[in-house]
């Protein structure tokens, strides 16, 4: 009797997923999603699945012809190491697949690489480990009870300064003016382009009744997105941001309650994420009644 032949590994990386991959890697990121309870790639890059983006490489895992991992490195950021996400598939695990994939997305960065741990789980910190990666950065999902927590106080805004609601069509350049500037110190958030907001309207979860403007002397000066998971019940603060002119006027801390208020309306929970070392942001929503539900961890090469 002959030996049956080893599993035969091939990684391919590709600019761009035809349709029916990108449902192939959707139907894996759901599988291992399901499996560890909580997805192992963000928002943004299961958005990079169906649209090409200069600067987005995809590495896909197959074994002997079926898809068992995958990979997305990102190399937009003008200053810092390409990010990556990775996943590989319930049942393929423990067998070399992620340590493989590592090695290549190692080498596709010239050994300039930053690796999200979603979760943070301990087969990723070992990962990380073996391919050399230290703890960079902690990125953390706050929780708290919208029915039945603690009351919500009254929201107070600064003098002049009004709220209304995001309107499709005449907002949309007013807003990305205003996220650039908030977030000029944090460029995954900074520096979204058109396409990146047009990509978020198209999507089924977008309301413009949770996306709160506020506004002086008609010039947006701040801003609360919210989202709702309908499946998983939770009302997300998606993003806060206040114009540098307005900080500490506690502004952030109005439209945050205003678009907690609004959530509270039909959601039993609310969920944040906000970076550990955001000291002022994490007291803030501590004060608001959050407390930690996970952390996502982001390991990168030494520099």
């Amino acid at each position: 009797m002959s030996a049956r032949p080893a599993p035969t590994r091939d990684i391919e990386t590709r600019d761009e997923l035809s349709p029916d991959l990108a449902r192939s890697v959707a139907k894996l990121i759901d599988e291992a999603a399901a499996n560890d309870g909580s997805s192992p790639v963000s928002e943004q890059g299961r958005l990079h699945l169906r649209r090409r983006r200069d600067g987005v490489r995809h590495l896909l895992v197959h074994q002997d012809g079926e898809l068992v991992a995958y990979a997305q490195l990102e190399d937009t950021d003008p200053v810092e190491p390409p990010a990556a996400e990775l996943v590989v598939r319930p049942g393929f695990r423990c067998r070399g697949h992620g340590r493989a994939l590592g090695r290549a997305l190692l080498s596709d960065s010239g050994k300039r690489l930053r690796v999200w741990a979603h979760g943070g789980r301990p087969a990723a910190r070992h990962l990380a480990g073996a391919l050399g990666l230290s703890l960079f950065r902690e990125l953390r999902q706050l929780r708290r009870p919208l029915d039945g927590g603690p009351p919500l106080p009254e929201p107070t805004l600064p003098p002049g300064v009004t709220v209304r609601t995001f309107q499709p069509g005449r907002d949309e350049a007013a807003w990305l003016a205003v996220n650039a500037s908030a977030f000029a110190h944090h460029p995954e958030q900074g520096a979204w382009t058109p396409a990146d907001l047009s990509d978020r309207m198209a999507e089924p979860w977008f309301d413009p009744e949770g996306f709160f403007l506020a506004v002086r002397d008609d010039r947006v000066v701040g801003f609360h997105w919210t989202k709702v998971h309908a499946e998983e019940r939770l009302g997300e603060v998606y993003v806060v941001g206040v114009d540098p002119a307005e900080q500490g006027t506690g502004l952030g801390r109005a439209l945050t309650v205003i678009g907690l208020r609004h959530l509270a309306r039909t959601q039993p929970t609310a969920m944040l994420y906000v970076d550990a070392d955001n000291v002022a942001a994490v007291a803030l929503y501590e004060r608001l009644g959050f407390s930690v539900h996970e952390v996502d961890l982001m390991y990168r090469t030494e520099t």
